[in-house]
């Protein structure tokens, strides 16, 4: 059978490339991919704008008898094209318009959380950039010595969040969103939440509109320099798994957040079909909910691929089909047992004003236990070049995490390209 991937990042790539190795798929095309996807034998870009031409791609599904799609990133979720793919008959997986506001409005999740119990950190909403001002102020005497958490309501590409250590760097934060429109639409509304304390791990799982498969937990880098400094981005790093995820905060997460998610989807009649990745802060072996999205993270999708030894295939599609209960029983052998990092490599001037354009050379040939995942690049008469803030994701499987670590840290000598900048501590935290 074909597939259809839809967008251009390093989840893409590896998503696709996962999707590939099942037995049973012909080709993976991706829309529109970028300079690793293009490269790879077994898949195939195609120049489609999935949010701004619907009606194009559902031609190309149609013609070319695609058997289903997976939505990668956040923006065609919020679009509603996964109800447009279904209103053709398509099949697709992702969660629906209704259903993808857990990510697309963080107003819309805190008050889904409250409403279904789902553990967080407690919040206010604004639109007044004054209402707000005075509130953090309040924030700032009752939790003296704590940072205010102040995020845009709406979709930032992963920088709308702005841990403010002073209460000045929070009144900031909050006048470019509301009035100097840093962030556009995505700012016209804020919330401030209370800070929460902890180590971050990130939880994902396939669900089918009432069950839920969980996928290898993996924990991100956030900031863009070393020892967690510096402002945040998309992702800097990951690893797979994540030890702070023990036996007992998985069980707590599936039963007080993943769940109490499908059941509160399924009250509110917008069935959750799709990938939910739940952002987790835990503290004393207690998990509580920092943010959805309604896809895979990046960089944490490189090394769960690359973990991933299963048909991927065969599990997205029972999802599709509502029968993710048989696929139970491929929860055994569907991982690899040793960890796995992955270390992006982000351009000159990341995560402000990225620079763009400059030749990539150096990236090996991938190994057994070794890939180069593609996010900012394409592939043209003049070779590869960088067409993105985070560019390549190096990811390395070893027999321990250090191991995996020394192998990708390595691999990353060889690579080149102008102003090129990456975390030297990815998984430090997981090697202890």
């Amino acid at each position: 059978m074909k597939l259809m991937v839809i967008g251009s990042g390093g989840r893409e790539h590896a998503l696709a490339w996962r999707l590939s190795k099942s037995p049973r798929v012909q080709k993976v095309y991706v829309a529109p991919g970028n300079g690793g996807t293009a490269a790879e034998p077994d898949l195939e870009n195609v120049a489609l704008d999935a949010v701004n031409d619907p009606d194009g791609l559902v031609r190309f599904l149609k013609d070319n008898d695609v058997a289903f799609t997976v939505v990668g990133p956040e923006a065609p979720l919020a679009a509603g094209l996964v109800d447009r793919l279904e209103s053709e008959g398509l099949k697709v997986f992702g969660p629906c318009k209704a259903a993808a506001q857990l990510e697309a409005s963080k107003d819309f999740a805190k008050q889904f959380m409250a409403k279904y119990n789902i553990p967080t950190a407690g919040y206010k909403t604004f639109t007044d950039q004054e209402a707000a001002s005075n509130y953090a102020a309040e924030q700032a005497k009752r939790f003296p010595g704590l940072p205010i958490v102040i995020k845009a309501d709406g979709l930032a590409a992963g920088k709308g969040v702005v841990v403010a250590n002073h209460l000045a760097e929070a009144h900031q934060a909050i006048a470019d969103m509301l009035t100097g429109n840093k962030l556009g639409s995505a700012g016209a509304r804020v919330v401030i939440e209370d800070f929460l304390q902890g180590e971050e791990a990130s939880f994902m799982v396939v669900c089918d509109g009432k069950s839920a498969f969980a996928l290898a937990t993996s924990q991100d880098h956030k900031r863009i320099g070393d020892g967690d400094t510096g402002p945040n981005t998309g992702g800097m790093g990951a690893y797979s798994p994540a030890p702070v995820v023990t036996p007992k905060v998985y069980a707590q997460v599936m039963r007080e957040v993943i769940r109490p998610v499908l059941k509160g989807m399924q009250a509110e009649g917008t069935p959750y079909k799709g990938f939910l990745y739940a952002g987790l802060m835990i503290q004393n072996e207690q998990a509580k909910v920092v943010e959805f999205n309604c896809r895979m993270g990046a960089p944490e999708t490189q090394p769960i691929m690359m973990r991933m030894k299963g048909d991927f295939a065969s599990l997205v599609e029972a999802a599709i089909h509502g029968r993710l209960e048989q696929a139970e029983s491929m929860a055994d052998s569907l991982w690899d047992g040793r960890p796995a990092v992955g270390v992006v490599l982000a351009a000159a001037n990341y995560p402000e004003a990225p620079q763009l354009g400059d030749s990539i050379a150096g990236i090996p040939k991938d190994t057994v236990d070794t890939k180069v995942f593609h996010a900012g690049t394409s592939l043209g008469e003049q070779g590869l070049v960088t067409t993105g803030g985070r560019v390549l994701c190096v990811t390395s499987l070893g027999g321990k995490l250090k191991e995996a670590q020394a192998t990708a840290y390595q691999t990353i000598g060889s690579i080149e390209f102008n102003g090129m900048q990456y975390r030297k501590d990815i998984a430090a935290k997981g090697i202890g």
